[in-house]
């Protein structure tokens, strides 16, 4: 077996190694994974659930569910000053040679210059116990170069997103300075263990988070710690534990790439939602809106816009009206201009030409209650 990280460091500065180092898969049901670097596809395979306990010995398990996992036993402590116990995660993309495999488009990485990226989404919902230490993080790895193999360890960066942290713990190397990104502060924390780790600290912690890869992409590049010619390989959400951890849970993952949602973490409707009236003529286009995953005090969603008429259209303008006051925190694949419950979405330079009969798909996170189903309204240009 094969760990990602078998260099230990001593100090302070070894904290926060968020890593994930998954061998096995297991059968496409529910899993209750107990092996040290066992895994386990969910959703068909498009995403992976790992045990990865790294960097301990004491027992760990975790339950998969049908869109997460749960850790149902977190033996043992480490010491707080050093490495934690393990990664338990979910991930999509390519990591030491265990590959989520339904629509997976960076088997092969993506470069960060590449169009579609700016099309490479992600949303999450955790829960934390009332005890332990750890955090809760995203880990985001990319690569110097289009990777040869998908069982390499990866030598551009580490991009941890923290949504919360318990205990005296802090990412690796030293904080660098803030960062305002996705609606909140964010501490940004930079240090090198033989690839770039840049770590951002929410300052208000959070269960959930939906945001877009190449906004905070884009501040590690303004730093100099990264580059758009480096290589996209996974996008994981889990926990770093130093002590306990049972009760950790991710309870939704999901990850949009090039305008294709992923299969919805909610139930689908039970009548289909109002869309725009599907014009025939030249130059015409059609918004469907659906609820993608919900929480209390907020929910994320997608729109489908598809040119509907007898020839391809150059671009497209989305508008809606939230019936409750509900607004809009953050969005992709889009350009949003907001005035009030009014709501006007443009499209990306990339993704406003649309043949007959083609669809793209933008995203966003809404304050507020489920605003349900709105009516939209699409003008093709």
């Amino acid at each position: 077996m094969r760990s990602l990280r078998t260099t230990f460091l001593t100090g302070p500065l070894s904290l926060g190694l968020g890593v994930s180092a998954l061998v096995a898969a297991a059968p496409a049901t529910a899993a209750v994974i107990c092996e040290q670097y066992g895994s386990a596809p969910i959703q068909n395979g498009r995403y992976i659930v790992g045990n990865n306990r790294w960097g301990s010995s004491a027992t760990q398990c975790i339950d998969t569910t049908a869109t997460g996992f749960r850790v149902t036993q977190a033996d043992g402590s480490n010491p707080t000053n050093g490495s934690p116990k393990s990664y338990p995660t979910v991930y999509y993309g390519c990591h030491y040679g265990v590959c989520s495999t339904s629509g997976n488009i960076l088997t092969n990485g993506l470069q960060a210059s590449d169009p579609a990226f700016a099309g490479i989404s992600t949303s999450v919902s955790m829960s934390y116990p009332s005890s332990g230490t750890y955090n809760a993080a995203y880990d985001i790895w990319f690569h110097q170069s289009r990777p040869t193999s998908t069982t390499g360890q990866n030598n551009g960066a580490e991009l941890m997103i923290w949504l919360n942290r318990q205990g005296s713990i802090q990412p690796i190397g030293s904080r660098v300075g803030t960062a305002n990104l996705n609606g909140a502060t964010w501490e940004v924390w930079s240090g090198n263990i033989g690839w770039n780790v840049i770590s951002y600290v929410r300052t208000t912690p959070t269960t959930s988070l939906s945001f877009n890869v190449k906004t905070f992409w884009d501040d590690v590049v303004s730093r100099g710690l990264g580059s758009s010619a480096w290589w996209l390989t996974s996008i994981q959400a889990g926990f770093e534990p130093w002590i306990g951890g049972t009760g950790l849970a991710v309870n939704n993952f999901s990850v949009t790439t090039g305008g294709s949602t992923p299969p919805p973490t909610t139930p689908p409707p039970t009548t289909p939602p109002p869309t725009t009236p599907p014009p025939t003529g030249a130059g015409a286009c059609t918004a469907t809106y659906s609820t993608v995953n919900s929480w209390q005090g907020g929910s994320q969603g997608s729109v489908t816009v598809r040119s509907s008429g007898s020839s391809a259209i150059s671009g497209w303008t989305v508008t809606w009206t939230y019936p409750n006051g509900q607004t809009i925190s953050s969005l992709w694949n889009g350009r949003l201009t907001q005035s009030g419950s009014n709501e006007t979405v443009r499209n990306e330079s990339y993704n406003g030409s649309l043949a007959p009969n083609a669809s793209t798909t933008f995203g966003f996170q809404v304050s507020g209650a489920s605003p349900g189903t709105p009516t939209l309204r699409c003008t093709a240009t």
